[in-house]
């Protein structure tokens, strides 16, 4: 067995204090690139810079007039966009927002943060607002309105409850437009379906057939070993985790709490659920990245998203340590984040996984998109006393492996 002491002697990338090789790099200098000692110091500083330009603008009402708009085509126009970087950021950070965890700098962060984004709640979805961000029918509106639901989801007291009566009634009146956009037969499905668990949730008037439809195409798109189809076809990137996986299981989740989803069909979500957090953890090399493959891939460490719930949600393999998946986020977070031209010179992200690499988004793909890149930090939502962050550093499995550690293999679900 690896030992603590010899997994910071033997590999490239360890829990704290981790050193990313200068091989990989490219780097002489290997202290450049270690963690810090404090995985969650580190997590909650960084949360901070990728979240403070968007809210603090948006709290202001001044995120249509400060938000730069980058994207592939050149176009510098993107209606959809700042309700991107408003419904993606909130998702990522939600659980951290709902909690009362850490020490008493984390806390003061927090509040500060929690009152911000109720004024850019409050701002995006008020009609007479400048930043008004539900006034077009652009198709990604449903996108990101369910990701905005999705973080009420995740943080449902102070996300939700803490609004204004005056707020909750254009929160309400926005989603509910979203119903004229007709979403595509494939991810987008679960996008109607989110919204409307939103309504489930919080007894408001819902339409079932959108919750139902969307879970049964995807139970009939299940394609084995804890894999869906984005449709009725199979696509080779981390749409499972970007979107597919994390709302399925949370929508099924309130369904099932709500009596309208049954128990055997909930649990074998679940078991598929867990199956593709095992595969996730298995994709981190032990230099903490990850093959490009697919498309979406400036959402950068938003690929790891399902992961992050999983240990958020305490769905991890029994196999897979809580501490050894805050090591292997950690060292992908910072081989993606520390790359030069992740952020442009006023703190806002630019396109790019490693770095700056316009040419890597997609038409869709604008500024705001790359905020789903917060999703990695949904695990902040776990109290310090929990196992994913009270214990000490573990090599994760691609470690352990090319280390020569003697494991047992990989199996399918079934």
């Amino acid at each position: 067995m690896i030992n603590r002491r010899n997994f910071i002697k033997t590999v490239p990338v360890v829990g704290a204090g981790v050193v990313l090789s200068n091989q990989v790099m490219g780097q002489t200098d290997s202290e450049k690139n270690k963690l810090p000692e404090n995985h969650r110091e580190y997590w909650v500083q960084l949360l901070d810079k990728i979240s403070a330009p968007v809210l603090e603008a948006g709290s202001q009402n001044k995120l249509k007039a400060t938000m730069p708009v980058e994207t592939p085509t050149g176009a510098k126009e993107k209606p959809s966009t700042y309700l991107e970087a408003v419904g993606r950021l909130l998702a990522g950070i939600a659980p951290w927002l709902e909690s009362d965890s850490g020490d008493t700098a984390e806390a003061g962060l927090r509040k500060k943060y929690r009152e911000m984004a109720l004024k850019t709640i409050h701002n995006i979805t008020d009609e007479a607002s400048p930043d008004y961000l539900f006034n077009h029918k652009e198709p990604q509106i449903l996108v990101d309105a369910a990701f905005l639901a999705h973080a009420f989801s995740r943080a449902p007291q102070q996300l939700w409850q803490a609004l204004s009566d005056d707020s909750k009634k254009n929160v309400v009146k926005c989603f509910v437009a979203t119903r004229d956009i007709k979403p595509f037969y494939s991810n987008w499905l679960l996008f109607s379906g989110m919204i409307e668990a939103f309504f489930l949730k919080n007894d408001l008037p819902f339409d079932i057939m959108r919750l139902d439809f969307s879970v049964k195409k995807h139970q009939e798109w299940y394609l084995g070993d804890g894999m869906y189809g984005d449709g009725p076809d199979f696509h080779w990137d981390y749409y499972n985790s970007y979107v597919i996986q994390p709302m399925l299981m949370d929508i099924v989740t309130v369904m099932h709490e709500k009596k309208k989803f049954d128990d055997r069909s909930t649990e074998e979500i679940a078991k598929r659920f867990t199956r593709y957090a095992a595969i996730q953890e298995r994709l981190i090399s032990p230099e903490g990245t990850f093959p490009a493959i697919g498309r979406s891939l400036v959402y950068r460490m938003g690929a790891f998203q399902h992961l992050a719930q999983a240990s958020l949600q305490k769905r991890l393999p029994e196999i897979v340590k809580p501490a050894q998946v805050r090591c292997a986020l950690t060292a992908v977070i910072q081989r993606l984040m520390s790359a030069p031209g992740t952020f442009d010179e006023n703190g806002w992200l630019q396109i790019g996984l490693c770095g700056h690499q316009n040419s890597m988004g997609e038409y869709y793909i604008s500024t705001g998109s790359l905020y789903l890149c917060s999703t990695a930090f949904l695990p902040l939502g776990l109290s310090t006393d929990e196992e994913f962050w009270k214990e000490d550093d573990a090599p994760w499995t691609n470690v352990q492996v090319w280390s020569g550690e003697n494991l047992k293999n990989d199996h399918a679900l079934y």
